[in-house]
């Protein structure tokens, strides 16, 4: 058995991991009541008596947890913000880019990406790095969230009727200063010269995300839709949690919901395009909570254990 041990086990992230390895008899779970979860000699233990440990805390509180870890053989999947594009740290993304799956095998130290990271990345990595766009050019992306992705404040502040802040629209953009933070990984684990100019949004439904790149065939030198697709479809071949829909799948559609691929550890790919216009739109459809968030560092922590890497997940 794997000793895992979670920290901040009690939040969104944390309660969907345990949702997802509850009933496996392969993992010991390491559980601090409420009174030791605020002792630091309990958690220090506890993260040292880890074979695993999945830190599900705020940056400042991940980074002191990392510093508490005084042996060489605890491995460390960081949920937070904190180490995304740090020295030393392998991105816990294994499907997006050739030889990551052996990269996180050789570290004990993996940061989970980000949720939005997770959709443009996924679409970008790939076609930036087989010269199907130009990694010099100054990509946007438009993306839309459900609002558990905003944390217990948000929940509340769209579930609670009496609450001050209470939501009573159907959408609002956020991150307005431009300093989302996930932009730096977005660029840096996509291999971009530029900063993407990112403008997500939240809308009144718990769980689901669309994530965007439009384009102009030419600009770029974005190459046709056929070609997008095709590069897309034979970097993520035989990946069991990325899944890229065919030309003929989406031809056949006129929209997306936001919960499309809600409920679900896989991440779905769309080319959509105009030949008339020469344009087109690469959207990523993915949980928040799942291949975003929780899914995500389980799939990370079954490599590490030498399993199946979709053990516990719904694909």
């Amino acid at each position: 058995m794997t000793r895992l041990f979670i920290d901040g086990s009690v939040g969104t992230t944390g309660l969907e991991i345990r949702e997802r390895i509850a009933g496996r008899t392969d993992i010991e779970l390491i559980i601090l009541d409420e009174a030791q979860r605020k002792q630091a000699s309990a958690r220090r233990d506890a993260l040292n008596a880890a074979e695993i440990v999945i830190l599900c805390l705020p940056d400042d509180a991940a980074k002191e947890a990392v510093s508490l870890i005084d042996n060489s053989t605890t491995k460390v999947i960081d949920a937070s913000t904190a180490h995304r594009t740090a020295p030393g740290w392998v991105y816990g993304f294994p499907e997006f880019k050739a030889g990551q799956y052996d990269r996180i095998l050789a570290s004990s130290r993996i940061s989970n990406p980000g949720c939005y990271s997770t959709g443009f990345i996924a679409l970008m990595a790939p076609l930036v790095a087989q010269g199907l766009l130009k990694a010099d050019w100054q990509y946007s992306c438009n993306a839309v969230s459900g609002y558990s992705g905003g944390g217990k404040a948000m929940i509340a502040a769209y579930e609670d009727a009496n609450a001050n802040d209470a939501i009573d629209s159907a959408w609002r953009t956020y991150a307005l200063k431009l300093g989302h933070k996930h932009v730096p990984e977005m660029q840096h684990q996509a291999g971009l010269g530029y900063r993407p100019l990112f403008t997500p949004a939240v809308v009144p439904t718990y769980r689901g995300m669309v994530v965007e790149v439009p384009l102009q065939v030419g600009a770029a030198g974005c190459a046709s839709a056929d070609a997008l697709r095709d590069g897309l479809a034979q970097h993520y071949a035989g990946r069991k949690l990325v899944r890229v829909a065919s030309k003929a799948a989406c031809e056949g559609m006129d929209w997306l919901p936001v919960e499309t691929s809600a409920e679900c550890d896989c991440i779905d790919l769309f080319v959509f395009s105009s030949d008339q216009h020469d344009q087109v739109r690469l959207i990523a459809t993915l949980d928040n909570l799942g291949k975003g968030a929780g899914g995500a560092a389980v799939q990370t922590m079954n490599l590490l254990m030498g399993v199946d890497e979709a053990t516990g997940l719904r694909a």
